[in-house]
């Protein structure tokens, strides 16, 4: 999903917590929140719903009976630290899912984030977003895996605590998930993906 300009079609500049949740229920649209400016998401190009899809359903297939469960971009994240309310692409959950104040809706406990960067989007993804992201404390692992060239960045915690990057960019490579049990073949990620 790309990230537009804040969204003033609501009327007001700033809104609070609940009268985004209260919006966010009745609107067509998805959006996300900061601090309470509300960004409007639209839909992305093809080379990234691609990728989007063959990640998420390899990501089921593997997953199935390990405890962990991929859920696509109509999970929202919210991360109470920082106020963001956001749709990753694929969200990995492990064990019971926890939502803020059980509402079903908020996920506050995902163990790996993947976003799809698109021209428009891979700054923020790689930038500010990953400093909110890394705000969540079940939050071990965060991919970057680019629609417009074969790069993924796979950030990790690693064992003395601090955010590790490996970088992928070869078709025999594999991408190797170290929070969860689960690798996929670059060949595999951009499957039908039609490359810049």
């Amino acid at each position: 999903m790309e990230v537009r300009e804040p969204a003033l079609a609501f009327g007001k500049q700033k809104l609070t917590v609940t009268e985004y949740l209260d919006l966010e229920r009745s609107s067509a649209e998805k959006h996300e929140f900061y601090r309470g400016e509300v960004f409007a998401m639209s839909g992305a190009k093809m080379p990234h719903n691609h990728v989007v899809s063959n990640v998420h359903s390899a990501l089921g297939a593997l997953l199935k009976g390990s405890g962990c469960k991929p859920f696509s971009s109509d999970t929202r994240i919210h991360i109470p630290a920082n106020t963001l309310f956001t749709y990753p692409d694929i969200t990995i959950i492990c064990g019971k899912e926890e939502t803020l104040n059980n509402d079903e809706f908020n996920v506050i406990n995902p163990t790996v984030i993947i976003e799809v960067l698109s021209g428009s989007t891979k700054n923020y993804d790689r930038g500010e977003k990953f400093m909110l992201y890394r705000e969540i404390p079940s939050l071990r692992e965060y991919v970057l895996i680019d629609s417009e060239s074969m790069h993924i960045e796979a950030f990790h915690i690693n064992t003395n605590g601090k955010w590790e990057l490996t970088e992928i960019r070869n078709e025999s490579d594999t991408l190797q998930f170290r929070a969860v049990p689960a690798a996929i073949s670059m060949a595999d990620v951009y499957k039908d993906v039609q490359l810049v």
